[in-house]
């Protein structure tokens, strides 16, 4: 796919949920977008994922919906919370009408396919997104908006998203010299057991709470003690049940960064099970039902709040800017976001922009989003924090804490235009 002079040339290093969210919002009429991915592309992690009210909002606006039936997905009608002795403490129902939308519920490959198809179909505005794979780009010129991949290629745009997750390269080109070594990735002290399986698996454990299999209407369970909490529920129409269960990192020391596979070990039902000595039976047996093929270990990281995600014709979005915990399902929400965010500022764009037509678009990005988006990862860390008082099986930590401020967003325009009617009014 060739591209004309006179198009406004986007590159976007990334192709998973980020990149290819920030294609379908970027793509429009004279445009030409291309996403570079270093892998091949022939499948996304498995496991379940989230799309907050705040996101679904989003997708449906950018026409997203008939795409995301191919995806399976689930409505999530709520959280129902166990302390540590099983019984039910707290019930958070999520309705549509409180925040205009729904939590939904995929398989991450599942909602990864169908965006890859929502970018390069025909059905959208602008022409198809052009997906480059194996095409791993090793460093970035911010200022030129130029990308250099592993074989000494060079990539030139008018614009350079970079949503390459938590190891960024373009964070790195982005930060300098000076700044980069200060936001490395870090290490959070705990870690994540992530475990799918058929839901059928389920169906023989004794003494199951009936709401923790429910699947239409799907309800997220958690259960929560000290340090340790599980977040589960089902996926991919109801075929299939995951669950996250963190526990303290026992690995925080071991700081090998040498492969992407580094902070990733095969987990096993036996360490899990030891993990959460003296929770109920029912959970215990849960995850003993788990094959051990199909339990993973990784270790949790995030990132500082950034002083800046943009230098010249090049940006970072998603885990690349502000890669957060998994304590409120806002990570892939949050990319989305700056998808929209990127699209609304650049939205008068059709030819080739000046440099200033994009330094000062991906200034109002910063000015719309930096405080919104640290503000959350700061809770998702929050939530990370021993759930229950010591001593005690009381749960302190109520998930629906943060649901207004995360989910009652329409757009960057918009939310830049609530923050100045505060300021004006303080």
């Amino acid at each position: 796919m060739g591209c004309n002079d006179d198009q406004f040339r986007i590159v976007i290093v990334g192709g998973g949920i980020a990149g290819l969210t920030a294609a379908i919002a970027l793509r429009g009429p004279n445009r030409h977008i291309t996403v570079l991915e270093r892998s091949r592309m022939l499948h996304e992690t498995g496991a379940l994922i989230s799309l907050q009210p705040n996101a679904s909002k989003l997708v449906t606006a950018w026409g997203l919906d008939p795409f995301l039936k191919s995806a399976q997905p689930l409505i999530d009608r709520g959280f129902r919370i166990f302390d540590k002795t099983g019984n039910v403490v707290s019930e958070v129902p999520l309705r549509t009408e409180r925040f205009g939308a729904d939590r939904v519920l995929y398989h991450r490959q599942d909602l990864h396919a169908a965006l890859r198809d929502a970018a390069t179909s025909t059905t959208l505005a602008g022409e198809p997104v052009h997906i480059r794979t194996a095409a791993g780009v090793v460093s970035c010129l911010p200022e030129e908006g130029i990308v250099i991949l592993k074989d000494g290629e060079q990539v030139q745009g008018d614009l350079v998203v970079g949503a390459d997750g938590i190891k960024s390269v373009i964070r790195s080109a982005v930060l300098g010299a000076e700044d980069a070594p200060k936001h490395p990735p870090i290490p959070t002290g705990l870690s994540a057991y992530r475990v799918l399986m058929p839901l059928s698996l389920l169906q023989n454990i004794p003494n199951l709470p009936p709401s923790v299999t429910k699947w239409d209407p799907a309800i997220t369970s958690m259960v929560m003690g000290g340090d340790r909490r599980v977040i589960m529920g089902p996926g991919r129409g109801g075929d299939l049940y995951g669950l996250v269960a963190l526990v303290p990192d026992a690995t925080a020391d071991k700081q090998d960064d040498s492969d992407d596979n580094s902070w990733v070990r095969p987990g096993s039902k036996k360490e899990l099970q030891a993990a959460y000595e003296g929770f109920p039976q029912w959970l215990l047996d849960l995850f003993g039902t788990a094959p051990d093929a199909d339990i993973g270990l990784w270790q949790l990281r995030d990132i500082d709040p950034l002083p800046r995600w943009s230098r010249g014709r090049t940006i970072v979005i998603g885990d690349a800017a502000h890669a957060m915990l998994p304590t409120q399902g806002q990570g892939a929400s949050q990319s989305m976001e700056d998808a929209e965010a990127l699209a609304a500022f650049l939205e008068g764009v059709t030819g080739r922009p000046s440099e200033k037509n994009v330094t000062d678009a991906l200034q109002k990005v910063w000015d719309a989003r930096f405080e919104r988006v640290s503000l959350i990862q700061a809770y998702s860390r929050q939530q990370a924090k021993p759930a229950t008082e010591a001593g005690s099986n009381t749960v302190t930590l109520n998930p629906g804490e943060f649901l207004a401020y995360n989910c009652d967003y329409n757009g960057a325009v918009d939310w830049l235009a609530r923050q100045k009617a505060k300021e004006a009014k303080a």
